[in-house]
């Protein structure tokens, strides 16, 4: 028998991040290659989980979510940035905001199609449009992560269904500002072309940085779908309750494709953080800064003194870094020496970037670790000088 497979899964491998965990945990190594952190999560939403399990939440919410979720979660956009969003019109419960981007592609994109993404990019963007039979145009950053407009223009065309805008940005910390962001929605609005906003880091910022929804924007509230997650926000990656905002006539088109795709999002755990966005104060969010900015203050200078060289996070809890002082090994190589050698796991640089080689000298590293971790992994890294 020959075994015959879809073209559109031809065109990219399985997960790198993903790959990586399995080889850091065949080798005892510090996992610091997938970003999901280990210490606990809010016990306010554990404790609102487990009751709705005890108190027989446990079949099918609404294929869109549950009820209490969608409203706490509008309130909140209210709070946050006076973004008001219909919980019964707008917003769709997915699982994990990567099936939400699966599923947004899926309702707006269709075959001969093109979707802008940015470059380094977070690694599912370009799949997830190749599986649309569409084309993904890379448009890659300045050196400084800095967003260059008229390379940006020039990838606008008639064919443009849709921009990818991640910020705070994974793989580069950065936070777009309000400028850069009017930018794009003049071009979405002058190419009639939609945002889709991935915000799962928005509340993890340094430095005074703000993040901006690009839907609170002139003439972008019905251009641009928000996917957003509890996973980062609340250190819950495993629960994977993503969220969409969209308009009314998208959001029908995102719930048709999502209720095939997986019916719904676990129905207690959204009860859980549903109780999160109803009883965590707001000095909560405020305080994700201070927690996330003490572990990034802690592992960044000890990556530049181990002989990397990177620019320091304005968002997100990434960091991407240029370790070509340190070896002429390809980015994966040195990935899997450091792994084996070191005991510290990153993520090659390449699986951000369409052409390999643009991420040779690259490597990305998660510090959502606890403070313990992340001084072990830098006594660790310091010894890569010597031994590489």
């Amino acid at each position: 028998m020959k075994i015959h497979t879809a073209r559109r899964t031809h065109g990219f491998t399985e997960s790198v991040i993903r790959m990586m965990t399995r080889l850091s945990n065949e080798h005892g190594a510090i996992n610091l290659s997938q970003g999901f952190p280990d210490f606990e999560s809010p016990d306010t939403l554990k404790i609102g989980a487990a009751r709705a399990i005890y108190d027989d939440v446990n079949q099918y919410a609404i294929t869109w979510g549950a009820k209490r979720y969608r409203e706490a979660l509008a309130a909140a956009y209210e709070e946050w940035y006076g973004f008001e969003v219909d919980p019964e019109r707008h917003l769709t419960v997915t699982c994990g905001a990567t099936e939400a981007m699966m599923s947004v592609m899926l309702a707006i994109v269709d075959p001969g199609d093109e979707v802008i993404v940015f470059e380094p990019f977070y690694e599912n963007y370009g799949p997830d449009t190749t599986l649309c039979d569409a084309t993904p145009v890379f448009v890659p950053l300045a050196s400084d992560w800095q967003i260059d407009f008229n390379r940006l223009r020039a990838a606008f065309s008639h064919r443009t269904r849709a921009i990818v805008v991640n910020t705070p940005n994974n793989p580069t910390g950065r936070v777009f500002t309000r400028e850069e962001l009017s930018k794009i929605g003049a071009l979405c609005q002058e190419f009639d072309a939609y945002a889709i906003t991935d915000e799962v880091y928005e509340h993890i910022l340094y430095d005074g940085a703000r993040h901006i929804p690009m839907a609170t924007l002139p003439g972008m509230r019905d251009r641009t779908i928000t996917i957003s997650a509890a996973s980062k926000t609340f250190a819950i990656t495993g629960w994977r309750i993503g969220t969409v905002v969209a308009h009314p006539e998208l959001s029908d088109a995102i719930r048709k494709v999502h209720d095939f795709l997986t019916v719904g999002a676990p129905a207690p755990l959204q009860e859980g953080v549903a109780a999160g966005l109803e009883m965590l104060p707001a000095s909560y969010y405020e305080g994700l800064s201070d927690f996330y900015g003490a572990k990034r203050d802690l592992f960044y200078p000890a990556l530049v003194e181990a002989g990397f060289r990177c620019l320091k996070p304005e968002g997100a809890y990434y960091v991407l870094a240029d370790f070509s002082d340190l070896s002429d090994l390809p980015d994966d190589e040195f990935s899997f020496w450091l792994t084996r050698e070191i005991g510290v796991a990153p993520v090659p640089g390449s699986s951000f970037f369409h052409d390999p080689v643009d991420g040779r000298n690259l490597v990305r590293f998660a510090f959502c670790k606890t403070e313990e971790v992340l001084e072990q992994a830098a006594e660790r890294l310091v010894h890569v000088r010597t031994r590489v």
